[in-house]
């Protein structure tokens, strides 16, 4: 099964657990469309058919993935490049 990028699976569980948080206390997050379309979309990047379990594969992947590389400033072009994590 192809699994979605650390990055993106993180945006999409931080914004998921964010709108749900602070509905919670407005009313039922279930009501809100962005809600429903993170739901779905966490489903679909893990293959389950239930948020909830949605949530604990994204964040067992989360917690195997790498670290990501940091970026710095190439000096001399001004563009971004990968720098590895210190050991």
């Amino acid at each position: 099964m192809l699994r979605p990028h650390p990055a993106v699976l993180r945006r999409l569980v931080d914004e998921y657990e964010a709108l749900t948080g602070a509905e919670g206390a407005r009313g039922p997050a279930e009501l809100n469309p962005r809600v429903r379309d993170l739901a779905y979309t966490l489903c679909v990047s893990t293959g389950t058919r239930d948020v909830r379990r949605a949530l604990e594969a994204a964040h067992q992947w989360l917690a195997a993935a790498p670290a990501p590389a940091r970026e710095t400033a190439a000096p001399a072009t001004g563009q971004r490049v990968p720098t590895p994590e210190p050991a």
